[in-house]
């Protein structure tokens, strides 16, 4: 087995330096295309989601790896629907959580909301989400760019239940049905200057 397992390895820390590579030229070529004005505004902004279980290390050190396995299934089933009915897709599953493609805010908002009540709803620990629309680039069916890296940010620092946004993406928002506290400016990780969050939440709750 040791030739085998040698080899998975290596083709595991080939993908993943490739798509480190793949990512570093991405947000190298964005920094001098926006430089330079030449970004395309367009009507339908793509917008980039996580989805995150709330304490699945905690689950899996309590329960054990199977019952995490479960719960992780079970969360991936929700969500997929849910982002379906909005013309969503996935296109990263981590386990404890996945990201998704929305042709626009409005959609990605709608289906965050609905996944955070449908998770305690079907028996799983509550979800913390993130959000963020902005270019995005495709490269071997997967999405890089700074909008997946600040959609990413915003999700780890969300709280228990929260649907977390920046200011671009609300103003794409059209629901009505929608309100906004808004958060911040908050730090985040990896991002050179703070960013105004806003909490979403269906209107009344």
């Amino acid at each position: 087995m040791a030739p085998l397992v040698k080899a998975t390895l290596a083709a595991i820390y080939e993908r993943h330096r490739q798509h480190v590579w793949a990512q570093h030229s991405v947000e190298t070529a964005e920094v001098v295309l926006e430089r330079a004005g030449l970004y395309q505004r367009t009507e339908r902004t793509p917008t980039i989601c996580f989805v995150d279980l709330t304490g699945y290390t905690r689950l899996t050190e309590e329960q054990g790896d199977e019952a995490a396995a479960r719960l992780a299934s079970r969360l991936g089933t929700l969500v997929d629907a849910v982002a379906l009915r909005h013309g969503g897709r996935p296109v990263r599953w981590l386990g404890d959580g996945g990201m998704f493609l929305f042709p626009e805010a409005t959609a990605a908002v709608q289906a965050a909301l609905e996944m955070s009540e449908g998770a305690p709803a079907a028996g799983l620990p509550t979800t913390h989400i993130g959000i963020h629309s902005g270019p995005v680039v495709f490269q071997d069916g997967d999405v890089y760019g700074r909008t997946v890296n600040l959609a990413s940010r915003i999700a780890d620092l969300a709280e228990a239940g929260d649907v977390l946004t920046t200011e671009e993406t609300r103003r794409r928002v059209e629901d009505v049905e929608i309100d906004w506290a808004r958060i911040g400016p908050a730090e985040l990780q990896g991002v050179a200057s703070p960013v105004t969050l806003y909490r979403a939440s269906w209107r009344g709750q």
